[in-house]
């Protein structure tokens, strides 16, 4: 058995959609809404786990990222 990660409850990632998701493959248009995001300006809080990770490096191109403690 493959021991699984713990996550620091502690650790959230502070989002911020900097740009539109118009003319952008459907699919991140998916990813931001899963992210809660969908216009220009909107932050949102999320904790800090492999999978918001990874629907956040599939729209690096559209938000700005920051780590909160």
């Amino acid at each position: 058995m493959v021991a699984k990660k713990k996550v620091s409850s502690l650790a959230f990632l502070c989002i911020t959609q900097v740009k539109s998701a118009i003319r952008r493959q459907e699919r991140q248009g998916l990813c931001l809404k899963a992210l809660g995001l969908g216009r220009i300006g909107k932050t949102v809080r999320r904790q800090d786990t492999p999978s918001c990770r990874g629907l956040v490096r599939s729209v690096q191109h559209l938000v700005k990222l920051e780590k909160v403690e």
